[in-house]
């Protein structure tokens, strides 16, 4: 089958961030496309490609609607207007559905049932099966389901965002009305049965049930739908008394902002879909139809089956060599003999990152430990940590970012439990997330303090940590580790820092510093050489200074997962940048910034961070990149670079004219084939 077409990116100066952004999950579906990879593997990335689509929706499109409902609606660097970017992410949004799930309905399942996994439609089952769907509806499901009816008594229930619902038309004999029914998501979508192993979607199981909702009321139509909302938060922490409940408050609104897409199942009834429009407010290019199930992100459940002959082969994070053994001494012994470099998920995250942090916890030279929560995972192995270092009355400070998209809930529930155990919870400086990814553990040794630090470009996050790919940097340089107790006293305390000694921190310095790091390499001319490894590059003033650069000779290489505005390759502008792009088993999320004369004619300046060269980042977040100066993990950096430059399989180019294009070869060298020395 044919990998989806890449898309040409817009203007010279600067290509449209929808645009591109639509180009990196085009580049996700192509995985999925990707017949040499494990079937479970192509049906995980069918299910990233979903939830992608409905966060850009939630996101982005709801952006778009917000500009043009304000009247902003002039073209910015990309020279096209907002009104023109919507009609065409729209278009492509809806072609990329059609595309999906034609990979997953007439690809993915179909050799699914090869292997045992068969999905059937209701209106397919056995006699046999039929019974069991009955049974099973009875007693899982009948007790829980509620249907809402409209009348002059009861309004248009509110629909909840990316809720899956069954909406019915019934006759009252001289009327007719509506009513909604929740699919309930606290269920397994795919049902299987037990007298032939097949599967059901769950929303089947209900619709052949209609009757034990309605009892003899006459069904007129049926019509499976489901709504994505603006999922944007307003509150006004300048204003809010409390932010944490003003979140939690706005969190609520939220379930139900403005609609932004309804999606429909095959043969809707047409009077219940203008019935939804109408109370949506949606117009009909607001309207996907679909052939097959609605919510493809609930793939993950059949990814997440335990068949190993589907899935990548099983690999185990190596534990670091120097990580000591319990009878061996301590970790923070081995730190302060020399920084140290670690790079997930080829290396083990909780043999190095929460043991790092529960050595404090539970080390009685343990003074303070002061860390920074962006994301963090269920498991709570850090906050049990934290935790128990409060209990052990260690001061521990902990900065949790309740902005965090899509964690807000789930950070209000870690910063209450925090607080109860008496550690001191702050949410940062008003009006910046701080994303930046910081430990600082404050030991008393002999008569002195000593401090010892972790500063990453991945959450502190262990489900994440076992497929993200990040670096980490422990240290016990004491510049450092000054700057991080400065950093995290400014956000604490609202205290002035002037400057830092060795650590650069956005908002305050991180742009000027490169654009000064850029502009160094630009005075080298043809010697100057600048490799870049992010997530996004949009940032226009950054994209302009890398052009500068590029147009006095500087050699310039960057890895871009995401987005990326810039345009190489364009004669006279940018004709010695080059962007790739990697994806695969794991999410390249490390941010290395690396210039071979940032410190000095021929000697090289790296450093690694939260940080990608976003407006949002640099402007309006609190980041922290960090240099590498230990000559071990410098050359490992450059070995990480070398290796995502030369790799050769899921690899993308961004082009001029033709945009992304693949060019990587299914059996060919890949970076994510690391292993441990």
């Amino acid at each position: 089958m044919s990998l989806p077409r890449p898309c040409a990116p817009g203007p010279v100066t600067s290509s449209n961030r929808e645009y591109s952004w639509l180009d990196f999950n085009e580049r996700v579906l192509s995985l999925a496309f990707d017949t040499s990879l494990p079937l479970l593997e192509r049906v995980r990335f069918a299910a990233i490609a979903a939830g992608n689509l409905d966060e850009f929706f939630q996101v982005r499109v709801a952006a778009l609607h917000d500009r043009i409902a304000a009247g902003l609606v002039g073209s910015g660097a990309d020279g096209i207007a907002a009104t023109a970017v919507l009609q065409t992410v729209l278009e492509r949004a809806a072609d990329f559905a059609v595309r999906h799930e034609n990979l997953v309905l007439d690809d993915l399942l179909p050799e699914a049932v090869g292997h045992g996994l068969h999905f059937i439609h209701w209106m397919d089952i056995t006699d046999a099966e039929a019974a069991e769907v009955r049974e099973t509806y009875d007693r899982l499901l009948h007790p829980v389901l509620t249907p809402l009816a409209v009348d002059p008594a009861h309004p248009f229930p509110g629909i909840s965002n990316l809720s899956l619902n069954i909406g019915v038309l019934l006759s009252t004999g001289h009327s007719e009305r509506f009513a909604r029914i929740k699919v309930p998501d606290v269920l397994p979508r795919y049902v299987r049965l037990r007298c032939s192993g097949r599967h059901v979607l769950l929303e089947h199981l209900i619709s052949a049930n209609l009757d034990r909702l309605f009892g003899d009321a006459p069904i007129l139509g049926k019509a499976m739908f489901r709504v994505t909302r603006n999922t944007d938060l307003t509150v006004d922490s300048d204003e809010a008394d409390d932010l944490l409940e003003a979140i939690e408050m706005e969190l609520r609104r939220r379930r139900f902002g403005a609609a932004v897409r309804l999606e429909l199942g095959l043969a809707a009834d047409p009077r219940i879909v203008t019935l939804l429009m109408h109370e949506l407010d949606l117009t009909e290019a607001d309207v996907i139809t679909h052939r097959g199930p609605l919510g493809l992100a609930s793939l993950h459940e059949l990814a997440d089956m335990d068949i190993a002959a589907l899935k990548y082969p099983v690999r185990i994070p190596h534990v670091p060599g120097w990580v000591p053994e319990a009878d061996e001494g301590s970790i923070f012994t081995t730190i302060e003999a020399g920084d140290r470099l670690v790079h997930h998920p080829y290396e083990a995250f909780d043999s190095t990152v929460i043991d790092f942090v529960r050595a404090a916890a539970e080390d009685p030279a343990t003074q303070a430990i002061k860390m920074t929560l962006y994301r963090t995972s269920r498991d709570g192995a850090l906050i049990e940590a934290l935790i128990e270092a409060a209990q052990r009355r260690i001061q521990v400070v902990a900065l949790v970012e309740l902005f965090a998209r899509f964690d807000e809930g789930a950070n209000i529930a870690w910063a209450r439990r925090l607080e109860h155990a008496g550690v001191h919870v702050v949410y940062g400086l008003v009006g910046l997330k701080t994303h930046a990814k910081c430990v600082l553990v404050v030991r008393r040794e002999g008569d002195h303090m000593r401090r010892y630090a972790h500063i990453g470009t991945g959450n502190y996050n262990t489900t994440t940590a076992r497929t993200y790919e990040d670096l980490g940097l422990f240290t016990a340089d004491e510049d450092i580790c000054h700057d991080l107790g400065e950093l995290f006293n400014h956000l604490t305390g609202f205290t002035a820092v002037d400057h830092y000694r060795r650590i650069v921190v956005a908002p305050e310095h991180l742009r000027g510093e490169l654009l000064r790091l850029i502009a160094n390499e630009a005075s080298y001319g043809v010697a100057g050489r600048i490799t870049l490894k992010a997530n996004s590059i949009v940032d226009e003033d950054l994209i302009q200074a890398l052009y500068s650069a590029s147009q006095a000779g500087a050699q310039i290489d960057l890895i871009v997962r995401g987005i990326c505005c810039l345009r190489p390759g364009v004669p006279g502008i940018s004709g010695s940048i080059r962007v790739r792009s990697i994806l695969g088993r794991y999410l390249e999320h490390s941010r290395i910034y690396h210039f071979s004369n940032g410190d000095g004619p021929g000697i090289d300046r790296i450093l690694i961070g939260s940080a990608d060269l976003m407006e949002r980042n640099l402007d309006r977040r609190v980041e922290v990149l960090v240099p590498i100066d230990s000559e071990l993990a410098r050359c490992r950096v450059r070995a990480i670079l070398r290796a995502n430059l030369s790799d050769d399989r899921h690899v993308w180019a961004l082009t001029s004219e033709a945009g992304w294009v693949p060019v990587g070869h299914p059996d060919g060298p890949s970076v994510q084939d690391w292993q441990p020395d």
